[in-house]
Order: C-alpha cells, then sequence, then structure tokens
C-alpha cells in the first residue's frame, strides 16, 4: 500500500476523533464522550465544573458506581439506540441528575456520548413546594377543626346555654381571624415573590415609616408593659422602596420583639444612615435565641416554640414575608442572639439617590 494512502487512513480516523474533542470542550452543557470500553476521551468544562473527577483516560464506572448508569452505558454500547437514567448523590451532599446516554458510531461496539442535567436545584424547589404545601394545611386545618368542634357543639349539647354560647363564639372569632390572619400573610409572600424580579425606585421616608409603626403598636406594647425606644435621624432618610412592604417589614420586625422579647422589658428601635445605606435595628431583652435555631428563623413555617408562637396569634410566615422585602430591595437581613442576651434584627437597605 502507498505510504500516502496509509497516511491518508490516519488523517481519515483521527480527524473524527479530534474533531468530536474539539466540539465537546466547546460545549457549554455538561457533555462526555466515552470510548467503547467507558473510557473517557473528552469532557465539557461544565462537566468538568459539575463533576471534577471525570478525567480524559478514567473509566467513569470508578467516578461515578452506579450500576443501573453503568449497565446503561454499557447496555447502549453493545446494543446502540439511547437510555435516560436518573442519579441521586448522596455524599459529599445530595444531588440529582438526570442523565442522557446516546450511541455513537457505527459498531460492532459504540462509543456513547452522556449529557448530564442537574435535577438538584428543582427538587429541592419540588421539595419546598411539598413542604409549603402540607404546613400551609396543617395551619389552616387546626383552627377549622376547632371552628366545625363548636358549631357541632352549639348545634347540639349547648344549643339552649346562653353562657356557653357566649364562650364558644369568642373562641371562635379568633380561630376565624388566625386562619385569617395566615391567608393574609399568604398573598402578601406571595405577592413579594412575584415581583422580586423588579426592585421598587420610589423614594420613602424611612425613618418616617418607623414612627408610624411605633404610634401604630404602642398599645399593644402597653399590654404587655414593654417600653420602645425610637431613634432616628432628624432628616427625611430616603431610601428606593416600596411604602407598603415597608411598613410590614417594621411592623413585622417591632411586632416580634414585643411578642418575644421579655414582658415588662424594653424594644430599642434605631433607624440609621451610612455610606450608601440605611439600616433598621431592632433590639429585644428577651430569652434569646440558641445558634442552631438563627439560620432557620426566616423559613416558611419555621417557628422555635410552636405552642407560644401560636398563643402569640403567630403565623409562622412573619420573617419570612421580612426577609422577601429585604431581597426585593436589593437589601440584606442579619439576626444576632445569644440565649440569655436578646435578639437584634437588622435591616441594611440602599439609600435613594436623587435623580437629575
Amino acid at each position: 500500500m502507498p505510504a500516502g494512502s496509509g497516511l491518508l487512513m490516519i488523517d481519515i480516523a483521527v480527524s473524527p476523533s479530534a474533531a468530536a474533542r474539539s466540539m465537546i470542550e466547546a460545549l457549554g452543557a455538561p457533555v462526555v464522550l466515552l470510548d467503547e470500553q467507558g473510557v473517557a476521551q473528552a469532557q465539557s468544562p461544565a462537566m468538568q465544573a459539575l463533576i471534577p473527577g471525570i478525567e480524559s483516560g478514567k473509566a467513569l464506572a470508578l467516578v461515578l458506581r452506579d450500576p443501573d448508569l453503568n449497565d446503561a452505558i454499557a447496555q447502549v454500547a453493545q446494543e446502540g439506540g439511547r437510555k435516560t437514567v436518573e442519579l441521586v448523590e448522596r455524599v459529599p451532599f445530595e444531588r440529582a441528575f438526570r442523565i442522557h446516554i446516546a450511541a455513537l458510531g457505527g459498531g460492532p461496539r459504540y462509543a456513547t456520548l452522556l449529557t448530564f442535567q442537574d435535577l438538584s436545584e428543582q427538587r429541592v424547589i419540588e421539595r419546598m413546594r411539598v413542604d409549603f404545601v402540607a404546613n400551609a394545611s396543617h395551619e389552616l386545618r387546626t383552627p377549622l377543626a376547632s371552628l366545625l368542634g363548636f358549631v357541632e357543639t352549639l348545634q347540639g349539647p349547648a344549643r339552649n346555654d346562653e353562657r356557653a354560647r357566649e364562650r364558644f363564639l369568642a373562641i371562635m372569632r379568633e380561630q376565624g381571624l388566625r386562619m385569617a390572619r395566615l391567608v393574609d400573610d399568604l398573598l402578601s409572600l406571595s405577592r413579594i415573590e412575584q415581583r422580586a424580579h423588579v426592585a421598587p425606585d420610589t423614594p420613602v421616608d424611612l425613618a418616617g415609616i418607623a414612627r408610624e409603626i411605633v404610634d401604630s403598636l404602642t398599645l399593644l406594647a402597653r399590654e404587655r408593659q414593654v417600653t420602645l425606644t425610637l431613634v432616628t435621624p432628624r432628616e427625611p432618610l430616603q431610601i428606593p422602596g416600596d411604602r407598603d412592604e415597608l411598613l410590614r417589614l417594621m411592623e413585622n420586625l417591632v411586632e416580634n420583639a414585643i411578642k418575644y422579647g421579655k414582658q415588662g422589658g424594653e424594644v430599642a428601635i434605631t433607624v440609621a444612615a451610612g455610606e450608601g445605606e440605611a439600616s433598621v435595628h431592632v433590639r429585644d431583652d428577651g430569652p434569646g435565641i440558641a445558634p442552631e435555631h438563627l439560620p432557620r428563623l426566616t423559613e416558611r413555617f419555621y417557628r422555635i416554640d410552636t405552642a407560644a408562637s401560636r398563643e402569640a396569634g403567630g403565623t409562622g410566615l412573619g420573617l419570612a414575608i421580612v426577609k422577601h422585602i429585604v431581597l426585593r430591595h436589593r437589601g440584606r437581613l442579619t439576626i444576632e442572639s445569644k440565649p440569655g442576651e436578646g435578639a437584634t434584627f437588622k435591616a441594611i437597605l440602599p439609600r435613594f439617590e436623587s435623580r437629575p
């Protein structure tokens, strides 16, 4: 065979592999090319970022030791065609993937191309949705069951008992208000989340918001013998904001401090101006919060003490609403507390800059 013919045959054999490698390495999706024996020949940068252990020249089975995945790859390499497999990794943390396996070449054994789809965030969101629905259903079911029980009693044994009727109606009203608060908070949270991508830009005086809320909560503070102190700048402190949402943020923080702080204690509210920022500090002198609870306080329906929260009229959504309002305003929320030393909630928001 002429030397030139041999060189031509080498070019034909080598070029497709080099071209495939270059193409895969340029892809934005997590993709890996395996030879007929299941050894990685090329992988995209996204693949290396997703699973760093996958390297050229290394068998995929040494990195991903899932029997179903490896059996599917072997079957496609042997028979051709396509397969889809879902893989869940538990270590070092839980991740879920959908892997599409496709045969390449003309046999008798086939190289395979694997495309990975990371389902981890989708699974987390789905789990959160299921938990949210379950928690919301539970929160509504409890007062609803109470209402139905009292209605049955009033229709039966207490039909002609005037004293029982008055007492039961008062309890039924309280349970109805509890459900109304929950529905109101659910709707508020939904509205805030729907507008999360649009930052508000209307000038709002944060100091004025604080004064308004302190005035409205004075009666509640007096009932719990709590002293409210407010420190604000003398001049208006303008921030780009949604007035109704900022009122809700301030109300939730101050009301929480009154309800869950020390009865007969003090709640200090400070509004301050910083370099390009404005901040709201709400500090109570209550029992404080253990460190393990701090990261989860802004989760929907998370409560440190469920019974105490319900007794105080809480829905378990107040701090979740605060967090989402702060995020929509492109700010940040910090919580500082130690057992026995009270708690400080701090919302930091960008200052309003006058536009020409």
